[in-house]
């Protein structure tokens, strides 16, 4: 391929034809290559130029439902988009098994969000922070009257907080507006929010203010789910001993805790991208949650009731929405959403704790039974099955065939096939 020059003046300006045109000619696209990039599946090309800048096409994931979950009495279908094998089919077992104990249980979520507003080049950080206690209500008012629409429904500033810090350039004073943003997600309103007290805020403190930004680390929007999960349908008390073994681990050692919580990830990303939500804002938040200790800690805990049952527990922050942005735009998102079936943001977010949870479980008893990589690559075998060109009516045997020889390798794939066709 010859070198390509990325130095394109006037992407943006362009029609999606255009910018395929120029894409296609640069990078030496086949006809089918660029084929692919005009099919726009359930979107019309204007609906994606108004989505992101230079759109040149559309990207789809699979779209599963997990089934067999029932979280604080009601049952649920939930929709994940993700491209990784055997997740789906492991959060349904693991739904399946908490059902006997009464599946999930979920507490409440508020749902208000932080908005942090720095301020700098303070005199006498002490008499600046006095300054925003004593005008507490006056702040809460202006930052209220940015969204009358908000306040009407019930929500807006509940309360205020702040935050001292000593920084190479100097000290700082971090002021919080806790809003309370009911069924949004919430990030552009307490960003307008902070926008809008910030010249009040300057002049009562005699400081300079720069970043007026939401924090994507929620830590008054926690979410919680519980479930007692059956020793005998785990598969026994040496099954149970280990999960709790593969938890200790990731309790006491950041590296395997940062792939225990990956599997929580999983089955939490998979439902926040299939409902419109914005993942790196979810992602972030827990993984910053899960230090806020002093050291990288799983999200979850297990533990034995008297039964010798297992117990599981999550906690993590959910800044989650079933109101504006994509949640509107995207029409998968919005039958994700239908499909779902819930009613509010704190439903979205006790269903996502929940499963996060039953992801979790799953991958913790694979581990501690069968091994992870047995029912993972199981799946995965079909993959790699068609991408060794194997035939749709040969796809399940040439699968079984490597699974069954341990060798889930494309050139092993087209190696049965040649079998299978002389046979």
């Amino acid at each position: 391929m010859k070198e390509i020059d990325s130095k394109i003046s006037g992407f943006y300006k362009l029609s999606i034809e255009e910018r395929q045109k120029i894409i296609a000619e640069r990078v030496e696209l086949t006809n089918d290559e660029l084929l692919l990039l005009k099919k726009f599946g359930y979107f019309e090309p204007g609906q994606l130029d108004t989505m992101i800048e230079n759109v040149i096409g559309s990207y789809q994931l699979p779209f599963g439902i997990a089934c067999n979950f029932k979280i604080n009495g009601k049952d649920y279908l939930i929709p994940m988009v993700i491209e990784e094998p055997s997740v789906v089919a492991a959060a349904s077992n693991a739904a399946r098994i908490a059902r006997k104990k009464g599946g999930f249980q979920s507490e409440k979520v508020k749902s208000i969000m932080i908005s942090q507003i720095q301020i700098t080049n303070l005199e006498n950080i002490e008499q600046a922070e006095k300054e925003i206690i004593t005008n507490k209500q006056k702040i809460i008012d202006l930052a209220n009257e940015k969204d009358p629409l908000l306040i009407k429904l019930g929500g807006g500033v509940v309360d205020i907080e702040t935050r001292k810090f000593n920084t190479n350039y100097g000290d700082m004073l971090i002021v919080h507006l806790l809003v309370d943003v009911l069924d949004a997600m919430g990030a552009n309103v307490v960003n307008t929010m902070a926008e809008g007290v910030s010249k009040f805020i300057e002049d009562i403190t005699k400081g300079r203010i720069y970043l007026r930004i939401v924090s994507n680390l929620a830590t008054h929007r926690l979410a919680k789910s519980k479930a007692v999960f059956d020793k005998d349908l785990l598969g026994g008390e040496d099954v149970v001993n280990g999960i709790l073994n593969a938890y200790e681990f990731a309790r006491v050692d950041p590296y395997r805790a940062a792939t225990h919580n990956k599997g929580i990830m999983n089955g939490i990303i998979a439902l926040t991208l299939a409902t419109g939500n914005d993942t790196r804002a979810i992602e972030s938040g827990a993984h910053a949650y899960a230090s806020l200790k002093g050291q990288y800690s799983p999200l979850t805990k297990y533990y034995k009731d008297d039964n010798g049952d297992l117990v599981g527990e999550i906690e993590l922050p959910l800044a989650l929405g079933i109101i504006g942005g994509m949640t509107k735009i995207h029409p998968m998102a919005r039958l994700a959403l239908k499909i779902l079936n819930t009613q509010n943001t704190e439903e979205l977010c006790q269903v996502t704790a929940a499963l996060g949870l039953a992801q979790n479980l799953a991958a913790l008893r694979a581990l501690a039974s069968e091994g992870i990589q047995k029912g993972h690559m199981e799946l995965h075998s079909r993959n790699i099955a068609k991408l060794a060109d194997v035939p749709d009516h040969l796809v399940e045997k040439v699968a079984k065939i490597l699974v069954e020889d341990k060798k889930i390798r494309i050139d092993y794939a087209k190696e049965v096939l040649e079998r299978l066709k002389k046979e």
